[in-house]
């Protein structure tokens, strides 16, 4: 089966009606891919091996596979692992793992949006940060879930050490990092702007292991501000956004 085909089984089983907008708004639109392949091709090269923390429904993979990368995709979900597994099962150079990723190995509860599963999270403070918020009105973390949470530096172990590393986990994101004890030659972030303090930790937490410089991405654009700057200048852009903005990336490199 193609991937088209296999996105469309997904979309019509109803176990999965939950990932039918992820689904859509991330493989339902050719030029989101072409820009998200564009903008990662600046940082990952063929044979590459890359890191996917948090890949929900996997359109990050797709975009690592067509620049010839090699995968290593975490997901704690499920449902989203089963259709990861459905997508990307067969393919030799894509490791899944079916786990969260912390500053420690053991066992970590999710608190889950069963509507939207994109925002199902390990961080309370996420959910309490989000309670209210505008923006995130009618989200509801409707469940919990106990999940197995392994260490960058225990992937890097089990995986080798690779040239570029994605973080995308709602709001867990510095714990991610606390993980890590050695720099790597890229990587990138989520951050919110109801949880700029998370951004913050994570800035802290890159500067402590190298000489990193920093770039911003917003929202889906898929587009660098085109600067590279300081721990202290990038602090200072993602405190001077709008509330508005919501969510971005930012982008890190030795």
């Amino acid at each position: 089966m193609t991937r088209s085909e296999k996105i469309a089984t997904l979309a019509a089983d109803p176990a999965f009606a939950t990932l039918g907008r992820s689904l859509s708004v991330y493989y339902g639109d050719p030029a989101h891919e072409d820009r998200m392949a564009a903008l990662y091709a600046r940082f990952v090269k063929p044979d590459d091996l890359v890191f996917d923390i948090g890949a929900h429904v996997g359109d990050r993979i797709g975009a690592f596979r067509r620049l010839g990368a090699r995968v290593v995709a975490l997901e704690p979900q499920p449902l989203c692992f089963h259709a990861l597994r459905t997508l990307y099962g067969d393919d030799a150079d894509i490791v899944l793992v079916d786990a969260a990723c912390g500053a420690h190995e053991g066992a970590i509860s999710l608190r889950v949006n069963s509507a939207n599963p994109t925002v199902t999270t390990a961080s309370q403070d996420f959910v309490a940060a989000a309670d209210g918020a505008q923006g995130w009105e009618g989200q509801t973390w409707d469940a919990t879930l106990d999940v197995r949470m392994t260490t960058l530096d225990a992937l890097i172990v089990a995986h080798g050490a690779p040239a570029f590393a994605k973080i995308d986990v709602e709001g867990f994101e510095a714990d991610v990092l606390a993980g890590l004890s050695h720099p790597l030659p890229g990587l990138s972030f989520e951050f919110t702007t109801i949880q700029r303090d998370v951004a913050y930790r994570c800035l802290d937490r890159l500067a402590a292991l190298g000489n990193y410089r920093f770039d911003l991405s917003l929202g889906e654009s898929h587009a660098l501000q085109g600067k590279w700057v300081s721990r202290d200048d990038m602090a200072a852009q993602i405190a001077g956004l709008p509330h508005e903005a919501n969510s971005g990336d930012v982008y890190c490199v030795l």
